[in-house]
């Protein structure tokens, strides 16, 4: 567990609503550090809600530490701990980025195994019946501070060639190369979720938070599935952005991803 608390979202789907709402709003700045948020019947008002609703989000958001509940004066914004800048990624030249990503930060081994694939993996890799796999869970940390949780599935012929250790300090594109693997292409979406127990518990971040969710197929120059690649990011520390220009005939102007030095910072 790090040093971030981490809480359970308040009980019933109308609290949850207005946590998540108040937290966001916090997080961009609308609710500002400092600042005097709206009297619980006020904050009743805006979100249509009950005052036991109100007290329900405050007092989980009191618990991250993100408000300081005053008795009346109200619920004041605290400021957020100091941290590392989020971590951006373009999204047009992606892959580059993350893989550099696995150079400049650091890593925590939380699980390590060989086992029988589950269906969806062995789907996507194609991989052969009976076919073993090593399954390894890591989060990855900036300045100490977790942000994405990593598990990655790699048949066990290409994972003999490394161990547990290996992982904890090598990025696993450099372990696959190194296990003689020439990786040619891969395929990958993008999506969004909520973190489950295991995952807001290594995160340290509240279960049902909002997740960025990375799936991704790596293949060798043969066409072998070589990893499947499962990761989830704290959008609070890690963003994805796009760089595009307007491009084409005045007919048939469209939007084109600018791909290359410009297109946006390395992660």
């Amino acid at each position: 567990m790090n040093q971030h608390q981490q809480t359970i979202l308040p009980e019933g789907g109308k609290a949850r609503r207005v946590y998540l709402l108040l937290r966001d709003e916090m997080a961009s700045g609308v609710l500002a550090e400092g600042s005097l948020m709206p009297a619980e019947q006020k904050l009743a008002e805006i979100h249509g809600v009950s005052r036991v609703t109100i007290r329900r989000a405050l007092d989980a958001l009191a618990a991250d530490g993100l408000i300081e509940k005053r008795a009346g004066s109200g619920s004041v914004v605290r400021p957020r701990a100091q941290s590392a800048a989020p971590i951006s990624g373009d999204m047009a030249s992606l892959m580059p980025q993350l893989v550099e990503m696995g150079r400049t930060t650091t890593a925590r081994l939380i699980s390590f195994a060989y086992g029988s694939a589950p269906a969806t993996i062995a789907a996507a890799l194609e991989l052969a019946e009976g076919v073993k796999v090593q399954t390894a869970t890591r989060v990855r940390l900036v300045d100490d501070m977790p942000f994405s949780h990593l598990t990655t599935y790699v048949p066990e012929e290409i994972a003999a060639h490394y161990d547990e250790a290996d992982l904890a300090t090598t990025p696993l594109f450099e372990l696959l190369e190194r296990s003689g693997v020439l990786v040619d292409n891969a395929h990958q979406s993008i999506s969004a979720t909520l973190a489950a127990p295991d995952v807001a518990e290594a995160l340290g971040i509240s279960v049902g938070a909002a997740l960025l969710s990375l799936k991704r197929v790596v293949r060798d120059s043969s066409g072998r599935g070589v990893e499947y690649l499962s990761a989830y990011y704290r959008p609070d520390m890690f963003r994805l952005e796009m760089s595009l220009e307007r491009v084409g005939s005045i007919e048939a102007r469209h939007w084109q991803p600018i791909i290359g030095p410009d297109a946006g910072e390395g992660a």
